[in-house]
């Protein structure tokens, strides 16, 4: 039951990332259900209840960037489908939630990820893909059973608070 695509966006408007991980995907697949496995590569906090109708929400840098959003699907350990918005209180005409979608397919030994992000605003998709690049390779080397080390992004907006 993915959402569906509106008339004026195309698979050109769409953010695409593939990423190889050497883990299975029932080891790759609760990085994105579970809260702490979450936090690891992806959030300086996050609450999540996946589940079908469940919801998330994170501060991804620890500066107040929050995302939040639903669960429409899950099927473990091929599959999450959830919507995607980040809270502000800039916009008076918020756009609708977008989706995101993560499909992972056993390959070689490890795990082919595949992520496609949907009904973004133009405004977002640049920030969004490099965003989405940073974190991917994040969870690539967590899930293969490495630390990550410090997120950059989220040390840049501790430094940033330090300076205020």
């Amino acid at each position: 039951m993915t959402a569906p695509q509106s008339e004026s966006e195309s698979e050109a408007d769409w953010i695409v990332r593939e990423v190889w991980i050497a883990a299975t995907p029932e080891d790759v697949f609760p990085y994105f259900t579970d809260a702490d496995k979450l936090r690891v590569w992806k959030a300086a906090w996050v609450e999540a209840d996946a589940r079908p109708g469940g919801g998330f929400r994170a501060d991804i840098t620890g500066k107040g960037d929050i995302a939040y959003g639903a669960y429409l699907e899950i099927e473990p350990p091929r599959r999450v489908v959830f919507t995607w918005e980040w809270q502000r209180d800039d916009l008076a005409d918020k756009p609708p939630a977008s989706v995101v979608e993560v499909t992972l397919a056993a390959d070689g030994g490890g795990t082919l990820l595949r992520l496609v992000h949907r009904g973004l605003p133009r405004q977002d998709r640049e920030g969004s893909g490099a965003g989405w690049s940073h974190y991917l390779s994040r969870l690539a080397v967590t899930a293969a059973g490495h630390d990550p080390g410090p997120d950059p992004w989220a040390a840049e907006a501790a430094s940033e608070r330090a300076n205020r």
